[in-house]
C-alpha cells in the first residue's frame, strides 16, 4: 500500500487497555493483569504498531535468565488479520532483534507457538528461528494444546568454552 506508514510506539498506562484489545482479539489465550503489569516495566521491549495511526499490533518480550544463559522471551507478537503481511510483524521483530543485537549479551531468543499455526511458524523461520522442542499440553483451554519452541541462537553455543581453555 502505497504512501501507507508503520511505526511503533511505547507501551504506556494511557494506552495499556488498546494493548489489552489486541490481545484478546489476535490470541487465543488471554492474559492476566500481571502481564500487563509487567509490560509497562520493559521499556522498549514492548511496543505497539500503528498502521497510519490506528493500533493494529504488539510486541511484547521480556529477559529470562535460565538454563545458564541470558535469553530474550518473546510473550506476543501478533497483528490483526486485515493488516497481515504488510510488514507490520516483521517491523515488530526487527525491532526485537536489533534490542539483543546492541545489547551484545544475550544467548538466543525465544518463543512457543501452537503446533497448527503454520503461518507464523514460516514467518519465523525466515527470521532463522528453528523448532527446537514440542511442549505437550502446554496450552491450556485451546486445541491443539501443544506449542512448538522456536529460538534463534544469537551466540555461538561454544563460544564462551573456547575463550577459556588455554594450551598448556
Amino acid at each position: 500500500m502505497k504512501g501507507s506508514r508503520i511505526e511503533l510506539g511505547d507501551v504506556t498506562p494511557h494506552n495499556i487497555k488498546q494493548l489489552k484489545r489486541l490481545n484478546q482479539v489476535i490470541f487465543p489465550v488471554s492474559y492476566n493483569d500481571k502481564f500487563y503489569k509487567d509490560v509497562l516495566e520493559v521499556g522498549e521491549l514492548a511496543k505497539l504498531a500503528y498502521f497510519n495511526d490506528i493500533a493494529v499490533g504488539a510486541v511484547c518480550c521480556r529477559v529470562d535468565h535460565s538454563q545458564n544463559q541470558k535469553r530474550l522471551y518473546i510473550m506476543t507478537l501478533g497483528c490483526l488479520a486485515p493488516y497481515r503481511r504488510l510488514g507490520i510483524g516483521t517491523k515488530m521483530l526487527n525491532h526485537v532483534l536489533n534490542i539483543c543485537e546492541k545489547d551484545g549479551t544475550f544467548d538466543n531468543i525465544y518463543l512457543h507457538v501452537q503446533i497448527s499455526n503454520e503461518s507464523a511458524i514460516d514467518f519465523y523461520r525466515k527470521f532463522g528461528f528453528e523448532i527446537i522442542e514440542t511442549k505437550k499440553n502446554y496450552y491450556k483451554r485451546i486445541e491443539p494444546a501443544d506449542a512448538h519452541v522456536l529460538q534463534k541462537n544469537l551466540k555461538v553455543p561454544s563460544q564462551n568454552a573456547d575463550m577459556h581453555k588455554t594450551d598448556n
